[in-house]
């Protein structure tokens, strides 16, 4: 009889240094959340300054893609089964080096976590992420012919509408909120992809990402950056799409979908 591959619950998490969240009680939530797949963000760590037992004794396998730089960036996908495959990065080594992409397959089923740059500190980094943007676009575009069927969790650094950020007035020329970063999530998600949050959740003021500053996530003064978006071919399996702002062990909150497998 064929094993039963039961992949339901994906969790996608920028913990903004891995070593910081669990010292904050991370993995008791992991545990009482228990999601099959969690893709990490901004993990800031190299597996080797980390105690992998801990997720080895939670039922996970663990697969990592720190940034060749110590303390920044990376990214990391958990996961209860086994993947058929895992891909490390996505061929470019400018993005390659910072630990940016992570896939995970399973069936036909690909699940990818995603740090895309920030480009808040200057124009270097803004060019930058646009060139990431457009890269990670042709990338996509190739990956969808063998692998149609792909979750791509992370975050993306980017407010897609004004309901998605707490000022978008202000914030109109802001990185992260700009016209141009706006119209490539408008893009992105006509090529083929759900925003699997707003499939059932038209709400304003539901936020992944508040800042450190001014007492901002208990006034709700936030930012959805975190996504998972989900090809077309994968929209009649995807079952729930939830925002995670009661864990707290980051500046980010986790996003949450349920699929059938």
């Amino acid at each position: 009889m064929a094993q039963e591959i039961k992949m339901k619950k994906i969790i996608s998490y920028n913990v903004n240094g891995i070593r910081s969240a669990l010292n904050k009680g991370w993995m008791a939530w992991i545990k009482a959340a228990d999601p099959d797949i969690i893709c990490l963000q901004e993990i800031k760590a190299h597996p080797e300054q980390l105690d992998l037992s801990v997720f080895e004794s939670a039922g996970y396998h663990h697969y990592w893609y720190p940034a060749v730089k110590k303390g920044y960036s990376g990214v990391a996908i958990l996961t209860k089964q086994k993947p058929d495959k895992v891909i490390y990065g996505c061929g470019i080594d400018r993005y390659d080096h910072e630990g940016r992409f992570l896939r995970a397959d399973y069936g036909d089923l690909s699940v990818v976590s995603v740090y895309m740059p920030s480009g808040t500190s200057g124009e270097e980094r803004q060019s930058f992420k646009m060139q990431f943007l457009s890269d990670f676009q042709a990338y996509i575009n190739e990956l969808k012919k063998p692998r149609p069927g792909l979750v791509i969790a992370g975050d993306y650094n980017i407010c897609h509408r004004p309901a998605d950020i707490h000022d978008p007035v202000r914030n109109a020329n802001s990185s992260g909120f700009l016209p141009e970063e706006r119209k490539w999530i408008d893009q992105f998600i006509n090529s083929g992809f759900i925003d699997s949050f707003r499939h059932f959740n038209n709400e304003p003021h539901q936020y992944t990402w508040w800042s450190f500053r001014a007492n901002s996530r208990a006034k709700n003064l936030g930012w959805r950056i975190d996504y998972q978006m989900v090809s077309l071919p994968l929209k009649d399996r995807l079952r729930r799409a939830l925002i995670l702002p009661q864990a707290t062990h980051s500046d980010h909150c986790p996003t949450f979908i349920e699929i059938d497998y």
